[in-house]
């Protein structure tokens, strides 16, 4: 609408000004044709009611005093040539710098000849307004061409140009308050017909494949509008049974994987194990004297496999479970340090920012996740390393405890850092990989964060964050 406007008063200013332009051109050349006419009568009455004898020599004596008389009366001045192009007489007064030519150019006497009608219009512009100046015969009274009468004609385009300019000021005026109207309406426009796709557009920004989603329901929307609802609540429908589907697969597919790596890992000990008793079996007799030994030893295997078939179930069972949000009111600095009291290796280290920071989390989901990242620490850290060291530290990030545990072990290679929380995945050569996607659930399920910069050869750095607890004074 406002580019409408716009081109509009642009085309009606074009308009406008042309249209003036050619009024003001037919203006002139009809009063300057009405002039010549009116004093062509008047030489030819002047010539019907002399008594010198009407020839080009006596023109000088014919329009002595009537030249002047007739300027007057016609208020427009005009010239007298001869035939070749002379000046006979004018009705300017001569003065000292009288613009007048006393001979005509030999162009304007051929176009003059040659013209039909025995006239001839020359334009031309004098300081800086237009000017023209139109040629005819004078003839005797047997109509025979004796003298040329020039009818110099300046325009005077001053008033029509103050008509000009007020009319434009007018017109500018109009189209301005147009151009206002056309803003403010096309806002209100707008506006109402943004309504409604603001609201799908904030639906579609809330549509989550993890949550419910709504439909959206507008009263008397337009017909596209409409049709633009339909499409996005049919949308809505089928996003609600592929969520339904993809869960249900992805539940699928979980449990399939988690069986197969229960399967796999107690077939690990389940191996030996048998070996251990077809061995015990074909080697058994009651009268060695060494049976007891042998049994003692048989024993201690299976001993030694069960309870690793102990540790897989303990594992998969804490990966499993997940943590219940006690939200006790800790000392986070104390029950970190007194996590680190079941390592018994000398280069573990412990600094705290703070002698006490509260936060409200599990005491003992809080202990797995630092004996976690330690164990993970003090396995990065190869028997090569001369000076191997592990730092646990306490700290206060804004709003956030932190806790971060570093080693200069092997660290971890640019292309497994994407899989390092996923469940299965380990870097070690023993362990099922559930260690850090255990600490990870832990972390998230309190509303916190973990990551993790790592530069391989030179070690790691393990960050956890957990919202703390400001101006708390009751500590367990």
């Amino acid at each position: 609408m406002i580019l409408l406007v716009l081109i509009a008063s642009v085309l009606i200013l074009g308009i406008t000004i042309y249209q003036f332009r050619e009024i003001n051109r037919d203006y002139h050349q009809n009063r300057m044709e009405r002039k010549e006419e009116q004093i062509r009568q008047s030489i030819d009455l002047t010539i019907q009611k002399t008594t010198y004898p009407v020839t080009t020599e006596n023109l000088g004596l014919i329009f002595k005093d009537e030249i002047y008389e007739i300027a007057v009366v016609q208020n427009m001045n005009f010239n007298i040539y001869t035939l070749d192009g002379q000046l006979i007489k004018s009705s300017r007064p001569k003065l000292e710098n009288d613009p007048i030519s006393l001979c005509l150019d030999p162009e304007v006497l051929n176009q003059l000849d040659n013209s039909v009608d025995k006239r001839y219009v020359e334009k031309n512009s004098a300081a800086g307004d237009q000017y023209q100046a139109s040629y005819t015969y004078i003839s005797d009274r047997q109509f025979k061409p004796i003298g040329i009468l020039n009818l110099p004609y300046f325009e005077d385009n001053s008033f029509n140009d103050k008509e000009l300019y007020e009319f434009l000021a007018r017109l500018g005026g109009v189209y301005f308050l147009m151009l206002l109207l056309a803003i403010g309406l096309a806002y209100f426009i707008s506006k109402y017909i943004t309504r409604s796709l603001e609201t799908i557009s904030d639906m579609m920004e809330r549509t989550d494949l993890t949550r419910r989603n709504e439909k959206i329901f507008l009263e008397k929307p337009g017909e596209e509008i409409e049709k633009l609802i339909s499409s996005y609540n049919a949308m809505i429908d089928e996003l609600s049974l592929s969520a339904a589907k993809l869960a249900k697969s992805e539940r699928e597919q979980a449990w399939r994987e988690m069986a197969k790596q229960v399967a796999h890992e107690i077939k690990n000990p389940l191996t030996p194990m048998r070996l251990s008793v077809q061995s015990f079996q074909r080697k058994f007799d009651p009268n060695d004297p060494d049976i007891t030994e042998k049994v003692a030893e048989y024993s201690k295997t299976l001993i030694q496999q069960i309870d690793t078939m102990s540790s897989i179930a303990s594992a998969f069972s804490s990966f499993a479970e997940m943590p219940a949000q006690q939200n006790e009111t800790l000392n986070v600095v104390k029950i970190v340090k007194l996590a680190l009291d079941i390592f018994n290796e000398d280069y573990i280290h412990f600094i705290a920012e703070e002698e006490e920071i509260i936060a409200k989390l599990d005491r003992t989901q809080l202990i797995r996740v630092v004996t976690n990242l330690v164990k993970n620490a003090i396995q990065a850290i190869t028997e090569e390393n001369p000076s191997p060291r592990i730092l646990v530290s306490v700290a206060i990030d804004g709003e956030m405890v932190k806790i971060s545990v570093a080693d200069n072990g092997k660290g971890i290679e640019k292309e497994v850092e994407d899989k390092i929380f996923e469940p299965k995945f380990t870097t070690k050569t023993s362990g099922m990989g559930l260690g850090l996607g255990m600490v990870k659930n832990i972390v998230e399920t309190y509303k916190g964060t973990i990551n993790f910069t790592s530069h391989p050869g030179k070690g790691t750095v393990f960050c956890v964050k957990f919202p703390r607890v400001v101006n708390m004074t009751t500590i367990k």
